[in-house]
């Protein structure tokens, strides 16, 4: 069985009270804190930058934070959300001038690795890097808002970049976002899958105020992973 790992966005999180939010979500049994950054020019919105990364290692999270930047250029950057505490630093091929500068930028800056690949974008730059990454996330939406709907295409992709992996021979995760929900999560792990990005699916579960709104949902998905054939 593979580490499953479970990565809620908090770009669907309650940011008045991200903290709490985000100590609440990583208690019921999620894993990763996934930041989705976006600069409302490579993407058309605007989120948040290292700052909120560096104030929630303030607040106390201990747990891997796994930063996307869906910005243009990446290279300024990166050594800044580094800095703030990141621990994956992923971004986007089209975002950078010298796609295997910005990956090495990335781990000279101490963070692990990562390529993200749109649903219309080609894997090929994958081939050629797979020494520099640590992450492989592929879009199961188009980047820029949150709940859209699961683009069934991706578990090909899926198929297609775990093939790659497994055939390197190197300990690379292959993490998906967008509309992964309790009822698909088995399907994208059998395509490939072992890290799971959910926003809207997971914050929006239970009652505001509920510290532990968030524990079925996870549950759930945890239930689904272990049903998973591979």
């Amino acid at each position: 069985m593979r580490d499953y790992k479970i990565a809620p966005s908090i770009l669907s999180a309650d940011f008045a009270r991200l903290g709490e939010e985000v100590t609440n979500v990583i208690a019921s049994g999620a894993d990763i804190v996934h930041f989705d950054v976006m600069d409302n020019h490579y993407v058309p919105n605007l989120t948040i930058g290292p700052l909120v990364c560096e104030a929630l290692r303030k607040h106390g999270v201990k747990a891997e934070i796994d930063v996307h930047l869906m910005v243009k250029p990446v290279d300024r950057i990166i050594p800044d959300f580094a800095k703030a505490g990141a621990t994956y630093i992923t971004f986007h091929p089209e975002g950078s001038e010298h796609v295997d500068r910005s990956l090495q930028l990335v781990r000279d800056s101490g963070c692990k690795s990562g390529l993200v690949f749109n649903p219309a974008t080609p894997l090929d730059y994958l081939k050629y890097v797979l020494d520099k990454v640590d992450m492989v996330l592929l879009m199961s939406v188009n980047p820029g808002f949150g709940g859209q709907s699961f683009i069934k295409s991706s578990l090909d992709k899926l198929r297609e970049a775990r093939k790659l992996i497994d055939a390197s021979g190197r300990k690379i995760r292959l993490e998906i976002d967008g509309g992964v929900k309790v009822d698909n999560i088995r399907e994208i792990a059998e395509a490939g899958a072992d890290t799971f990005v959910a926003g809207s699916a997971i914050f929006s579960a239970g009652k505001a105020g509920d510290a532990n709104r968030y524990n079925t949902v996870v549950k759930a998905m945890r239930d689904e992973l272990a049903k998973a054939k591979v």
